[in-house]
């Protein structure tokens, strides 16, 4: 993931979306994609990589028929805010719906846009971006139906749930680069949205599919 120092110190030079896409076929690293500019994301933790694997291990089996997960390979395409991300996994249910870039006949990739979960572990680096402005972000997403934080430090699991009432999108942020820091006032995007909550011992429901957190943090090394 990016910093803010990178953000604010580096002047990114417009990138295409099919440039960006070609590009990441060959990249070792992912970047991501936001509105002309690409930023590297940076390499996760050890525990960071074992708890996404756990969590979206747990989620894939306990969906539905109609329901995949996926994990962090998968890039999402956010259409109204100009992003192309990973998360760390994300819930699809019936069939994909995607961009796709072609040059010359031949595809140069595709990005999601239509999860109805997406998941992130959080690490103190990245935490703020995933909480508030990713989080913002996804809210633009209309197939959006929860957005899941794992704590990385501690044993706990927040669902934030769209409200049934309707597709609330109230708080989406402005255009500013990812990592950047949040513009003021902003630190209620999720404002509108339930949240359920639990610690070790507990039990969350994602997707109507009941996770103990304990399941998902196992035996820390």
């Amino acid at each position: 993931m990016l910093t803010v120092a990178m953000a604010d110190a580096i002047v990114k030079p417009y990138v295409t979306f099919a440039d960006y896409l070609e590009a990441e076929q060959s990249s070792d690293i992912k970047h991501e994609w936001f509105n002309g500019a690409v930023y590297a994301m940076s390499r996760g933790t050890p525990e960071h990589a074992r708890l996404s694997a756990r969590i979206v291990r747990l989620i894939g089996n306990a969906l539905p028929v109609d329901c995949e997960v996926y994990s962090s390979d998968m890039m999402l395409y956010l259409a109204e805010v100009k992003l192309s991300t990973y998360a760390d996994g994300s819930v699809v249910c019936g069939p994909l719906e995607t961009i796709t870039v072609k040059r010359n006949g031949k595809s140069l990739g595709e990005g999601v846009t239509n999860p109805v979960v997406v998941i992130e572990v959080l690490s103190e680096s990245t935490e703020r971006y995933d909480r508030e402005e990713k989080f913002g972000y996804y809210r633009t997403l209309p197939s959006l139906q929860e957005f899941v934080l794992v704590g990385q430090d501690d044993p706990v699991i927040e669902v934030f749930r769209r409200p049934a009432s309707g597709p609330s999108r109230r708080g989406a942020p402005p255009p500013t680069s990812p990592g950047s820091g949040a513009p003021a006032g902003s630190l209620g995007w999720w404002d509108g949205w339930d949240c359920e909550l639990a610690r070790a011992g507990g039990t969350v429901a994602i997707h109507g599919c009941a996770i103990a957190v304990d399941a998902v943090y196992g035996t820390r090394g």
